[in-house]
């Protein structure tokens, strides 16, 4: 299997977990915007969905982080495989740089969130900083995923040129 499908693919499913957060993240607009509070409803909405697909969904989660790691390390090898290339580079920088945020930032927070123990106006810093978070991650995932799919269907540049095949009559 190409790698550039590989990544493709990695970019679709990283595409629906996120797409999946924002389902839950997007309540935080309908609200005053901070410093006031969440309603209750809202944060228990929230903490709920991130208590299951953060500690409750164990192990599973494992497999976003695996998919994570493909992506970050699969990025890599592909601009070290593709000097002088500028389409690997800003596809693995538009992977690299979110996913560095998920792991340092958004899940943390969403841990901590699902957990329930902070207070109601801490709660409400969490929900908003995980949507944010999940907000500038979403166009850089997608233009990963974008930049997969036309590095997948390019013509390698050092590939001979085929000729046309014979008319079959």
């Amino acid at each position: 299997m190409k790698l550039r499908a590989v990544l493709a693919a990695c970019g679709g499913f990283l595409l629906a977990v996120l797409w999946f957060d924002l389902m839950f993240d997007i309540q935080v607009l309908r609200h005053a915007p901070a410093p006031a509070p969440l309603p209750e409803a809202t944060l228990t909405s929230i903490a709920r969905y991130y208590a299951r697909v953060t500690t409750d969904a164990h192990p599973m989660q494992r497999l976003i982080a695996l998919v994570m790691a493909t992506t970050v390390l699969g990025s890599a090898w592909s601009v070290w495989t593709t000097p002088r290339r500028i389409l690997p580079w800003v596809a693995c920088l538009s992977a690299t740089v979110p996913i560095g945020l998920a792991a340092a930032r958004a899940f943390p927070n969403a841990v901590r969130l699902g957990a329930g123990t902070a207070s109601l106006a801490e709660q409400s810093a969490l929900a908003r900083a995980i949507f944010a978070d999940h907000v500038i991650c979403l166009p850089a995932i997608v233009a990963f995923t974008v930049l997969q799919i036309v590095l997948l269907t390019q013509r390698p540049s050092h590939a001979p040129r085929t000729p046309p095949a014979a008319a079959p009559w």
